[in-house]
């Protein structure tokens, strides 16, 4: 039996915050030069979603980082940046050694350390693909399955206005 997919990046326009405060806000994307088929699809889907919602252009910061492990630090630059929240953008895709374990493990934890720290008021939005191949990663980078860039930009928008 095939499986059937859908495009899970699909959202309501009407539930997402105004766009006339969203035009006022500032947006922080950090990206992972690692994979960079997967993540420049990634924040490609991310920046567009962010001007469909109003952001102006001029007000999302667009960082680069070496690989996946790099997000962190980045990202705990930019909270400097007087950002209503920040997507941390990356793939990593299972190889042979347990290289893609530490990774993921080390760029989850970074980043939710990050998001719990007391006093910080800009949301870290978690767009990293863990994949076990490229095609999973390639369904989820404007694939069958939608584009998880995309899918954390309406989570930063939605954050940012909690």
């Amino acid at each position: 039996m095939a499986t059937k997919y859908h495009n899970l990046s699909d959202y309501n326009p009407q539930e997402m915050p105004d766009k006339n405060i969203v035009a006022q806000q500032r947006y922080g994307i950090v990206v992972s030069d690692w994979n960079s088929e997967i993540t420049f699809a990634l924040l490609q889907g991310a920046i567009d979603v962010l001007i469909d919602n109003g952001v102006k252009q001029e007000n999302i910061i667009v960082k680069h980082v070496p690989g996946a492990f790099e997000l962190t630090f980045a990202a705990q630059k930019m909270m400097n940046e007087n950002l209503h929240a920040i997507i941390a953008i990356g793939c990593v895709i299972q190889g042979d050694t347990p290289h893609f374990t530490y990774i993921c493990q080390g760029v989850t934890e970074g980043l939710s350390v990050l998001n719990a720290q007391m006093g910080n008021n800009c949301p870290i939005i978690f767009s990293v693909l863990t994949t076990d191949t490229l095609e999973q990663a390639q369904d989820r980078a404007g694939g069958k399955l939608g584009n998880k860039g995309a899918e954390g930009a309406v989570t930063a928008i939605k954050m940012a206005n909690f």
